[in-house]
């Protein structure tokens, strides 16, 4: 009997940016369930036979329209329960770009929004330990 995991892929991308000593994080409104109109970090799912660095980059654009040349992987999220439809495991990224960076709502974004990030909004799935493991790993580095 073969073996078919039922467990997805997924990749989500914290892009900070620094304005006037302060720093802010992207985040989509999602157009679509779950968490329909939810705050969230840009991200998906996996294609197949594709690397994890390319489709966090490619998500990114998908949502925002921002192209980043280079991200950095954080962690890998794995509860069984992060997202309502099934057994995802999220694998993380960090990217930054410049205060002159326009994003624009595309694909599953109802809107884009930077927000500073002592004043984030209440987020989808577990992207608020995803952000605070961002900026305990990169932000707080970049600041001392």
């Amino acid at each position: 009997m073969k073996y078919l995991p039922k467990i997805f892929v997924t990749v989500d991308v914290t892009l900070f940016r620094k304005i006037d000593n302060q720093f802010e994080i992207l985040l989509i409104q999602r157009l679509n369930e779950p968490f329909q109109n939810y705050w969230a970090l840009p991200g998906g799912f996996v294609d197949e036979n594709e690397d994890l660095e390319t489709a966090a980059k490619r998500e990114l654009f998908e949502e925002t329209d921002i192209k980043l040349f280079q991200v950095k992987q954080i962690k890998t999220y794995g509860n069984p329960e992060r997202d309502p439809r099934s057994h995802t495991i999220s694998v993380a990224f960090f990217g930054e770009t410049d205060s002159l960076s326009e994003a624009k709502a595309k694909d599953d974004a109802k809107t884009v929004k930077w927000f500073p990030i002592d004043e984030l909004p209440i987020l989808a799935f577990d992207h608020a330990e995803i952000i605070r493991d961002s900026i305990e790993k990169y932000i707080l580095k970049i600041a001392l």
